[in-house]
């Protein structure tokens, strides 16, 4: 798999600048992926090194044979659960959310394009999937879900369409279900009807706002005095806790009153990048 299909790195340029690499520094890469943030980090600066850490074996795979030669330690896992061991970053940075590698692969299940299993696991070695939260959830907790993590005003009528139809097998049978629980104008619109469905059941599957959320208050003591940490999100749910725990966390002072967004250039290479925010903070001395 070449690198640029695996996964295009968002903001790469704004985030390289805002960490302000330094030579001999030492770094955190809490989601790797593909490796692009981390490659942009080692080109920053000489004699840089590097912690990666991603909850995808696959990702891990890959980015062991792209920096085969370079000084990266690499550590399977969900971020939430890394212990710094009184290792101190000059930089910390997280690219939220899923990788082009894993919506582009059909059977993860992440995406809706092509018939897959209802999976969406991050990281494949758990056991919780879509496949169980759909067929075998309560109605009731169902719609929450979707709701509080889609945002989706059509919650309960889509919890009951699931409920009614299920045992569902593939992602398109799915979204189709989905797609069915909304009035006839508004399923050929610019987004999908099932896209933020899809979304909640993501969050839901990988616990991702509450993994978000232990690593928000854990990673501002790894950093050095006068360390940055720069966070990339891609929808509403992520930048809010990330805004209100950078202003709230009294060792950082926030370098981002507002986030920074990609450019025109690089929305048009990459239409992923569209609703990507960075938000930068810096340890302070005291």
């Amino acid at each position: 798999m070449s690198i640029d299909i695996y996964h295009v790195p968002v903001l790469g340029s704004e985030l390289i600048a805002g960490l302000a690499v330094r030579p001999g520094g030492h770094y955190l890469d809490a989601t790797l992926g593909g490796g692009g943030h981390t490659s942009l980090i080692l080109a920053a600066a000489p004699d840089v090194t590097i912690v990666a850490i991603d909850r995808d074996e696959q990702a891990i795979r890959f980015c062991q044979t792209r920096f085969a030669n370079a000084p990266v330690e690499f550590w399977h896992g969900n971020f939430a659960d890394y212990k710094s061991q009184n290792a101190k970053f000059d930089g910390i940075i997280a690219d939220l959310g899923v990788s082009s590698a894993q919506f582009d692969t059909p059977e993860r299940g992440f995406s809706f394009r092509h018939p897959a299993n209802l999976d969406m696991r991050m990281n494949q070695q758990q056991s919780l999937t879509a496949e169980e939260i759909i067929n075998h959830w309560e109605e009731v907790k169902l719609a929450e879900i979707i709701y509080k993590y889609g945002e989706e005003r059509l919650s309960r009528r889509i919890a009951r369409r699931i409920v009614q139809g299920r045992p569902f097998q593939t992602t398109t049978e799915l979204a189709g279900a989905i797609a069915s629980s909304f009035p006839p104008k508004q399923r050929n619109g610019r987004i999908h009807p099932a896209t933020r469905t899809f979304q909640a059941l993501r969050i839901a599957v990988n616990s991702e706002l509450a993994c978000l959320e232990t690593f928000l208050h854990q990673t501002p003591q790894w950093l050095k005095p006068g360390g940055r940490i720069g966070i990339i999100t891609f929808h509403s749910l992520e930048d809010r806790p990330v805004k209100h725990q950078l202003r709230a966390t009294p060792s950082l002072q926030v370098l981002t009153k507002k986030p920074i967004g990609p450019c025109p250039e690089e929305v048009a290479r990459n239409p992923r990048a569209r609703s990507a925010k960075l938000r930068l903070a810096e340890r302070l001395s005291s």
